[in-house]
């Protein structure tokens, strides 16, 4: 039996992004060595000599989004731990070889622990864990079962929730959109959560989904234009609220839900600060925020402390693992922020229950 850890007492802020860096050697590949503060790469005196790898999703550092939390996270280790740190980015058509390649890079090159952001690691995760049972790796979005990973998982259904409790509020025609980047698992739970939150608050609503592409075609996490199309298309039948869980793809979305003036949800991040949408801003209503970089930057102090996590640890809303932003606070009125803030107490509070899986 694999030991559950629940956070129920952190406090998380910041938000998250999507990234991906790949293996060394590779022409899809990047990557940077951060010099401890004794002054030799890969040392890490301060941190104790603790040297950690990063393997980010597709995006990597630099997507403002689901990786850039991740990168958050382990810039904090850096400077708090001073541990030393490699950072590796996939390429946009890599195979799940090439994933297997750069951790097995990591683990050979002494780095200890090694964090795989996004579940497209899981079994390269699961494959180079196995045969180096002296490291310590970490996956972030999916369960590993092996007795030298953690897995850093979120309740993606209750901050979805919340924003569909928003749209909902918000809502004029009762018409709301959802668009996913990859029809997977993990995508689902925000559609299950964010349909169940606006059902809660508005029977009479209905929400249409749309999923971009489906596995292993993953084009639907880095194509704003597939995004822009298929909120086109939903406004066109009279959609006001489109909530995108599509990585990059997602932008495309909310730039074209700002030119119908109506409403759009992000995701993972505060997107609302974004600089790539500045000019769309205005009509981000809210988003539905995930704290990679709380995760990473707690197990890394976890394996420095020398008392890693292990097993499964939940960040959900009673810990502050995900949430929703309130930044446009010229969207979110009083008697909405009411409504969402009912509803997170009643989760919280156990009265209330997303689901975690789409109704066929």
């Amino acid at each position: 039996m694999r030991r559950v850890t629940k956070l129920a007492a952190v406090v998380l802020s910041g938000s998250l992004g999507i990234a991906t860096l790949a293996a060394c050697g590779s022409t899809s590949d990047s990557s940077s060595t951060t010099t401890s503060p004794s002054g030799s790469a890969g040392a890490g005196a301060a941190g104790g000599g603790v040297k950690v790898g990063m393997a980010y999703d597709i995006g990597g550092r630099g997507d403002q989004s689901f990786n850039d939390s991740a990168a958050r996270g382990l810039d904090q280790a850096k400077q708090q731990l001073g541990v030393a740190t490699k950072e590796l980015s996939a390429g946009a058509n890599e195979t799940p070889a090439d994933k297997t390649q750069r951790l097995k890079d990591l683990a050979e090159a002494g780095y200890s622990p090694i964090i795989a952001i996004g579940f497209s690691y899981a079994d390269a995760v699961k494959t180079v864990a196995k045969e180096h049972p002296n490291t310590k790796f970490a996956i972030v979005d999916s369960v590993v079962d092996a007795p030298n990973v953690t897995s850093l998982v979120f309740t993606e259904e209750q901050s979805s929730y919340l924003a569909g409790v928003a749209a909902a509020a918000k809502s004029k025609t009762h018409k709301i959109g959802f668009i996913g980047g990859v029809n997977v698992p993990l995508i689902n739970k925000f559609e299950a959560g964010f349909t169940a939150g606006v059902k809660a608050t508005d029977p009479s609503a209905t929400v249409t989904p749309q999923y971009l592409s489906q596995p292993p075609d993953f084009k639907g996490f880095t194509s704003p234009d597939l995004g822009k199309a298929a909120a086109q298309g939903m406004l066109d039948k009279g959609v006001d609220v489109v909530y995108a869980a599509a990585g990059s793809s997602g932008n495309g979305a909310i730039e074209a839900v700002a030119a119908k003036k109506a409403w759009a949800i992000g995701v993972d991040s505060d997107q609302y600060k974004q600089d790539a949408l500045a000019k769309s801003r205005d009509a981000i209503l809210t988003s539905a925020i995930k704290n990679v970089d709380v995760a990473v930057f707690d197990f890394i102090k976890s394996v420095k402390d020398g008392s890693a996590k292990t097993g499964t640890v939940t960040f959900d809303l009673k810990s502050g693992g995900v949430g929703y932003s309130k930044t446009n606070t010229a969207a979110l009125d009083a008697a909405t922020v009411a409504k969402i803030e009912k509803a997170k107490q009643d989760i919280i509070d156990g009265k209330v229950t997303p689901p975690t899986t789409v109704k066929q």
